[in-house]
Parts: structure tokens; C-alpha cells; sequence
């Protein structure tokens, strides 16, 4: 038999080779299986590798180290008890002071005393394989119980379930860890089962004793909710579950269970018995009052039911706020990183275009990657939105105008089947907004509305003011009291049942066949209403259409007469640019796009590694950096660079708005990904200025990435 975990086979070291054959031989004629070992070093590999018994003979190991085989034996896990059978020529230990001690040393040990009738070492070698064939029946059981603890433990904590155990007669309390922290105790401190008595609440202790006493007398389950007080004054209730754990004599020798922390539930019930309670005292007040009353006591009764109902209704927009932020967060983090592969991808096909021979094939191919590629950009723009983590530039904008300039827009794309209204009065003020991305969630709002009207029908699209109120504010928390527009999409298609609204704005998310969108559409009109300080509001119903509104904040200031646009000064010269980026990748394929501008550029990993350059006395023209790096983020590195080079001109290159809140930034920055191109005309701008300046004009505050108008729900 080959060794293993679960071998029966005999390790055999004997004093002579023809001594160790002969053992074998007998062995094997009795069926079972043996092998025969060199040495003491092979013996203990054999041994550890897995054995049913050992045949040693005691001249074999009487002069050698034994204290290998002795730490084996000792590191045994608790099943196991190797047998060891030990022939001697001096007999065993009650007259061999040699075997007495090998005995004491290898632990279960047999002796046989040579010479020896061959039934005997096979009677021998029998038991020892039985005997470990039981050790391998415990080692299973062990395995199976251990694997029992720990399904039953993953239960309990799935449950928020603490175990407890009170042992009869003499009341040992044995919690677990949560247990004890449904007590207000410490997971690892002790707690007995006095502690857990005189926590029990002194209106609560009467009936928790007489349900103890009940269960103990008729052995019945025990079950019960009581308060307990913790350490620290606080108040908690709990729901304690146990049942009779009896003896062969049918007395009970344990009380086995679990215990759960109901205080939300309790405090929710308790508020609602209050509630209901309150009810019915003013019912039946009103109810002795005269016919005239009986109005004022349903206005009373529906006031209150309508305060229950938006308080659920609170609680339900809570809930599922925190769940879009939580995937928010996911998402803008996922965004982030994509971007910054892109960055790598569009710089060295950028790059690639220009080197490359004029091969019209190859040009196609680089052009179908780069396309790929700007549409990758497209759908972080868009995952960024729903984050409410893109770059937005929020102006005062006139929408009414925005609306009617999309006019013809909106018609090109919606079809001649599709009739689209506006309902636009005048005097409206201005809105807070990022124009770009407006004209995009408008675009993305008319398109779902077409795509829900397969056979043709009208699309109006409203604005309207807005006054959110302290009242209004608390039943929808994404939005302050204060002025707002309403910009309103209205369709008869047809329409989404409630699960589908529920999950609307989720991003890829989507009631349209396979390949029809991504599920962004909705996600980027949402996360762009709520980072402009708005929301997003669904309604609709099967078979009656979609109204789809955009809550966005009225300006404070007028909006801004449009000029021409200040033509970028071209910048021949070749400069020196500091270029600092973490990621090996993004750093290779912009400082590939610089020089290739004809810069002479220098690298740095790091925001400390810049400052050691901008220290020496290279000259330095313009510093280009990554926000988000391990150790010092970019605003915390251009702050440093300003006090060692005050009129350096810095750059930040981000991929999403992830600057912390409140900062005022006063730096250029260029949007992740970009084009070189792109990178070209931020230089020639930047450079344009003169090495005595280091911000730039509000007006060039940000170069987003060019934006693709391709919605999708």
C-alpha cells in the first residue's frame, strides 16, 4: 500500500537486511503490507508519510538519535496514536531498563521478544492495524464535526445570532463572543451567568425567572424577549431561544440556544404601538363629539397615516440613496482606473500614427483602435457622471434658449415619426449647469423616449419653476430648500413597470434588447442632476408613457455674454517639462507624446521625487503631474513646488473630478484621456504665458475630453 493519510502498511527498521526480509515476508504472507527501511533517517520519512504501524528492532536504534522521530511522535494531532511494535531479545520493559525507556520515549508501544512464533507478530501487526484504522474512523468524525462547527457557526453569524449554553445544575454560563456583545461586554472578556442576571432589566427579571422555571419544570422551549441594561446605562432588548438538552436518564443537563439584539425592531414597535395607541385615543374622543366632528377625525386620521406613509417613503429614498452612492463609489473608482489605461492606449497609437508607413490597411487598423478607444473614453465620461465624478464647468445658462438651439438636433435624431413639442414659457432664470453634459442628458432623455414609442406618437419637453420648500426638502433629501427649474420629458410609449423604474438609473441597466444599449443613459442623467445640486425624477406606468424631470438649481448670477473664443498663441520653442506620474505605463506614453512635440522632458515617479529635482538648479519650464499618487496627491505637490519655485507653470493631469470638496483650485488642468493634440495646444497655451505666471484664466480652467453623442438607456 502506498503511504498516504489513511496508509495501514507496516514500516519496517530492522537490526540486518535478512532480519528485515523476514519480518516483511511474514507479514505480507498474512495480507497486509509492509516496507522495508535503509535507515533511521528513511524510516522517519516513511513514517511521516504515512503508516498504519512501526516494527523496529531495538539494537537497530539503541545508539542512535532519536529526536526526529520523538518531535514527530509528539506533534501527533489528537486522533492519533502511532503503534509501534518493538522486538527485543531482553523482553520488555519490566526487565529491560533499555526497552523500559524506549518505551517512555516512542509512547504506544508493544514488545515482542525474540525469537518470537511468527503468529505472534502477526496477531500483533493485526491489532495495530485495527487499532489505527480506529484512528482514522476518529480523524473522520473529527473532520466532519469540525466542518458541522463551522457550517453552524457561518449560520449564526449570517443571522447576527449570538450561541449560549447554561450548564445544569450549577447554572455555568458558556456564551460566545457575540453573545456577549449583545450584553454590551467585550467578545473576549468574561461574562457569567450572575453578569447576565443582573443586567436583565428590574421590571423584565420577574418573568424571565418564571419562564426559566417553566422550561426547567416541564422541559419545554425556552423563548422570550426581555430589556437589558449595559454597562455603559444604555437600554437594549433582546430575543432569547433555547431548548432542553436531556441526559440518559431523560434529566436535563443543559439549556442550549441562541440570543438576538431586537432593539431596532422593538423601538420600531413600540413607536408604532404609540402611534396606534394615540389613534385610538382621539378616535374615540372624537367619536363622542358631535356629527360635526366626524370630519375633523378622518382629516386627523389621514394627516397622521400620511405622515407614517413619508416617513416610510424617507426611509425608502435613504435606503436607496445609500445604495447608488455605494455603487457610485464602485463605479467612479472603476472609471478612474479605465481611464488611465486608455490615456496608455491613445498616447501610443497617437504616436503609432505618425511613425507608421503609409499603408492604407494599417492606417485603418489604427484608426479602428483609436476609435475603440475614444468610445472607451465616451463610456468612462459616462460611468464618471453617474458617479458624480466628472469635470463639470457649472455656468449660468438660459435653457429655455439651450432647449430651442437642440431643436433641430433633437428632430435629426428622434425621426419623422416622432412629433416633438416644446412648452417653453418666458421669463425663466437662469440654471446652474454644465452646458455640454445638459445637452447630452436632453439628448440621452428624447432618444429613450423615441425607443419607447416604436409605432411614433409626441415628445414634449417642459420647463417650468420650482420653489422646494423646508416640507418638500424633507421628503426627497437630495434637494435643499431654494429656487429650481424643472426641465420635463414627456412620451406616450410604453411606459416601465415599477421593478424596472425602481432600477432605472442603475448603471448597465437596461429594458432594451441585447445590443441596444448599455444601461448608461439614465445612470449619467442621474449622476449629472445630483453633482449639479438637483435630481432626477421618474414616473411612469405601463401602457401610459414616461415622464422623465430634471431638478436643476436656479443661478445666482446672470448668464455670461458669449465672445470669441481668444485664439491659443503658438509656442515654437522646445521646453523643459517635469513630467511626474506613479503609474510606469501612463508616464512611459506621455513622456513618448512630449518628446515627440520636440520637449525635453525629465521624470519623476513620485511627488517627493519631484521636489528633489525642482530643489537642484535644472531648469525647468512647466511641471506636469498626476493628482491621485501614493504619498503626496498633485495639489499637495504643486503647494510644495510653489514655495521653491514660485513662477513655475504647473499642469494637472486628472482623470475625473476627484479633488477633495472645497478646494479652489487656481491650476490648469487637462483631462484624462487626451489626444496629443489635445496635449499640444494645453502646452502652446500654458508656455504662451510666460514663465512669470503659473495660473491661468477661468475661461481655460479645463480641456475636457471631446464628448460622444451616442445615448443609450
Amino acid at each position: 500500500m502506498k503511504p498516504g493519510p489513511s496508509s495501514e502498511r507496516a514500516v519496517i527498521l530492522a537490526a540486518s537486511e535478512r532480519d528485515a526480509v523476514n519480518t516483511a515476508h511474514l507479514i505480507k504472507e498474512a495480507g497486509y503490507y509492509a516496507n522495508i527501511c535503509g535507515d533511521l533517517a528513511e524510516f522517519e520519512r516513511q513514517v511521516a508519510s504515512g503508516a498504519g504501524l512501526a516494527i523496529i528492532a531495538d539494537e537497530a536504534i539503541r545508539t542512535a538519535d532519536l529526536v526526529g522521530l520523538t518531535r514527530w511522535l509528539n506533534e501527533q494531532p489528537s486522533w492519533s496514536d502511532f503503534p509501534i511494535v518493538l522486538m527485543s531479545e531482553k523482553g520488555g520493559p519490566e526487565r529491560n531498563p533499555e526497552a523500559a525507556r524506549l518505551g517512555r520515549a516512542l509512547g504506544n508501544v508493544t514488545f515482542i521478544e525474540r525469537p518470537f512464533h511468527p503468529t505472534t507478530l502477526v496477531s500483533l501487526v493485526a491489532a495495530a492495524v485495527r487499532g489505527r484504522r480506529r484512528q482514522y474512523q476518529t480523524r473522520q468524525i473529527l473532520e466532519d464535526l469540525t466542518e458541522s462547527e463551522d457550517l453552524l457557526q457561518t449560520a449564526l453569524d449570517a443571522g447576527h445570532l449570538g450561541a449560549l449554553e447554561l450548564h445544569l445544575p450549577d447554572f455555568e454560563l458558556e456564551p460566545s463572543p457575540t453573545c456577549k456583545t449583545f450584553f454590551g461586554r467585550k467578545p473576549r472578556g468574561p461574562f457569567t451567568y450572575q453578569d447576565l442576571l443582573d443586567a436583565v432589566h428590574p421590571d423584565d427579571r420577574a418573568r424571565r425567572s418564571e419562564t426559566v422555571e417553566q422550561t426547567l419544570r416541564t422541559g419545554a422551549d425556552y423563548r422570550i424577549e426581555y430589556r437589558i441594561i449595559w454597562p455603559d446605562g444604555t437600554q437594549h432588548w433582546l430575543d432569547v431561544r433555547a431548548r432542553a438538552v436531556r441526559r440518559p436518564d431523560g434529566s436535563i443537563r443543559s439549556l442550549v440556544g441562541v440570543c438576538s439584539d431586537i432593539t431596532a425592531r422593538k423601538t420600531a414597535e413600540i413607536e408604532r404601538e404609540a402611534l396606534l395607541a394615540q389613534l385610538a385615543a382621539e378616535r374615540t374622543a372624537l367619536a363622542e363629539l358631535t356629527a360635526t366632528l366626524e370630519q375633523r377625525v378622518e382629516q386627523r386620521t389621514a394627516d397622521l397615516m400620511k405622515e407614517v406613509a413619508a416617513r416610510e417613503r424617507a426611509q425608502e429614498q435613504l435606503r436607496h440613496a445609500q445604495k447608488m452612492e455605494a455603487i457610485g463609489q464602485l463605479t467612479g473608482g472603476v472609471a478612474h482606473d479605465f481611464n488611465n489605461l486608455l490615456m496608455a492606449v491613445m498616447g501610443n497609437l497617437d504616436l503609432l500614427r505618425k511613425r507608421m508607413p503609409e499603408d492604407p490597411r494599417l492606417r485603418r487598423l489604427v484608426d479602428g483602435a483609436l476609435q475603440g478607444a475614444e468610445r472607451g473614453a465616451s463610456l468612462t465620461q459616462r460611468l464618471l457622471a453617474f458617479a458624480r465624478q466628472q469635470d463639470l464647468r457649472a455656468v449660468p445658462v438660459d435653457l429655455g434658449a439651450l432647449v430651442r438651439d437642440m431643436s433641430e438636433l433633437l428632430e435629426r435624431s428622434l425621426g419623422p415619426r416622432i412629433t416633438l413639442r416644446l412648452d417653453i414659457p418666458d421669463g425663466l432664470p437662469a440654471a446652474c449647469v454644465d452646458t455640454n453634459q445638459l445637452e447630452l442628458a436632453v439628448l440621452n432623455l428624447a432618444i429613450n423616449a423615441r425607443d419607447a414609442m416604436p409605432d411614433g406618437g409626441v415628445i414634449e419637453i417642459r420647463l417650468a419653476a420650482w420653489q422646494v420648500k423646508n416640507d418638500q426638502a424633507k421628503s426627497d433629501p437630495a434637494l435643499q430648500p431654494g429656487s429650481y427649474l424643472k426641465l420635463s420629458v414627456v412620451d406616450s410609449g410604453t411606459g416601465m413597470s415599477p421593478d424596472v423604474l425602481k432600477r432605472a438609473i442603475e448603471p448597465f441597466f437596461s429594458s432594451k434588447p441585447v445590443g441596444k444599449g448599455t444601461g448608461l443613459g439614465l445612470s449619467m442623467v442621474h449622476g449629472l442632476a445630483v453633482q449639479l445640486g438637483g435630481a432626477l425624477q421618474l414616473s411612469s406606468a405601463v401602457g401610459k408613457g414616461t415622464t422623465a424631470v430634471l431638478v436643476l438649481p436656479v443661478a445666482t448670477t446672470a448668464p455670461a455674454v458669449e465672445g470669441p473664443a481668444p485664439a491659443a498663441q503658438k509656442v515654437k520653442r522646445s521646453a523643459v517639462i517635469l513630467l511626474v506620474d506613479d503609474d510606469p505605463l501612463i508616464a512611459m506614453s506621455t513622456m513618448e507624446m512630449l518628446e515627440d512635440l520636440g520637449h525635453r522632458v525629465i521624470g519623476a515617479s513620485s511627488g517627493p521625487h519631484a521636489l528633489d529635482i525642482l530643489r537642484s538648479d535644472q531648469k525647468i519650464d512647466l511641471m506636469m503631474t498626476d493628482h491621485v499618487m501614493p504619498g503626496m496627491t498633485g495639489l499637495e505637490l504643486a503647494a510644495a513646488s510653489r514655495e521653491l519655485r514660485p513662477h513655475l507653470v504647473v499642469l494637472l493631469a486628472t482623470g475625473y473630478a476627484e479633488l477633495p470638496d472645497g478646494t479652489q483650485v487656481d491650476l490648469p488642468r487637462l483631462a484624462k484621456p487626451y489626444h496629443q493634440d489635445q496635449l499640444r495646444e494645453r502646452l502652446d497655451q500654458l508656455l504662451g504665458q510666460g514663465a512669470g505666471q503659473h495660473t491661468v484664466a477661468a475661461s481655460a480652467d479645463s480641456l475636457a475630453s471631446p464628448s460622444t453623442l451616442s445615448p443609450s438607456h
